[in-house]
Formats: C-alpha cells, structure tokens, sequence
C-alpha cells in the first residue's frame, strides 16, 4: 500500500500499490502490519456499507463522541465521491482545517480518518457506493454531528447537494456543537 500524509495531522491517503500483468493487477486494501507500522489503528471490528441512488447526496458531518470515537478506512467501491474530513481535536495544529479528496471505483485511492475528526461525503455520480472499516463499533448515544456548510470551516464542495437527510440537516453548528464533540 502506499501511504500518502495529508495536510491534517494523522490523516492519510492510501492507495493500493498495483502488481499488474495481462490479467489486470493484484493489489492490497487492507494490512494491519502496514497500518500499524505508520502508527494508525488498524483494529477494525465492523466493516459498513452505503449506497446512494442520486448524484449529490451528501452524507455528514459524522463523528462518534468519548469514548466511542473511531478511525475510519474509507474506500468508494462503485462510483465517485469527494470525501471531506475536519479536524476537531483542540490541541491538534490542524484544529479546524479541513481537506477534500476525490475517492472513485478507479483510482483506488481510500481515506484514512483519525479519530476525533467529523467525516461527510458528496457523491458526484448516480449510484453510488462506499464502504468503511471501523474501529469502534457504533453506538447510537455516541453518535454525533456537525452541519455540513457551517461557516467556521467554509467547505468548499464540488456541487451543490440535492440530497441530504433532515438529520444531517438539523445538526448544529460547531459553536453549539462543541461541547459535545471531544471529552
């Protein structure tokens, strides 16, 4: 696999590192090994699915509170997303920041997400689907989330969503969110 730092602090890139011949190539998703030897949590107890019918659905911004909070491989299986991830750990020196990564069925590229970060996607193709592997199994008290076009991170998303559900769109802004999102 081939690991690529983002530009928040814990957060990865990951590609898999193709071994191609005349039937197409062979490649690793998934290696604990390599995962922990770059100093990420690999102990994934559920693997999730997500399918979404409608180019711009938009899914987010999700996170889990203390002390259920869980670091996500992200992968798009079937179609194309931009994949968007924020840094809300305080003492973090990405506290706040964000980045974009465009995830799609071909250029096998996953994201990594640490913990403590809020996570939300938009799909820029019809039939969409995405999986994640986790590391906390989820826990609806835990659950938590921040509205996806707050202005105190100014996300910058390809299109405009036509979809979103009206939990994602009743979540609170950061400022009314904080107290809630880390211990």
């Amino acid at each position: 696999m081939i690991f690529t730092p983002t530009k928040l602090q814990g957060a990865f890139i990951l590609e898999v590192k193709k071994i191609e011949d005349e039937r197409g190539f062979f490649g690793r998703s998934w290696c604990k090994q390599e995962l922990e030897a770059h100093g990420l949590n690999a102990n994934v107890v559920q693997a999730n699915v997500s399918y979404n019918k409608v180019k711009g659905t938009l899914r987010g911004m999700h996170f889990q509170k203390a002390p259920h909070q869980e670091t996500k491989l992200v992968r798009c299986t079937r179609g194309a997303i931009c994949d968007v991830i924020i840094d809300l750990r305080p003492h973090s020196p990405t506290y706040k920041q964000w980045i974009g990564v465009e995830l799609t069925e071909s250029n096998y590229r996953m994201l990594f997400v640490p913990e403590d970060f809020a996570h939300g996607f938009i799909t820029l193709e019809d039939n969409t689907e995405v999986t994640y592997q986790v590391t906390q199994y989820y826990t609806p008290g835990a659950e938590g989330g921040i509205r996806w076009n707050d202005p105190a991170f100014n996300i910058e998303w390809p299109i405009e969503p036509v979809v979103v559900s009206g939990k994602d769109q009743a979540h609170p802004d950061f400022a009314e969110a904080l107290p809630k999102v880390v211990s």
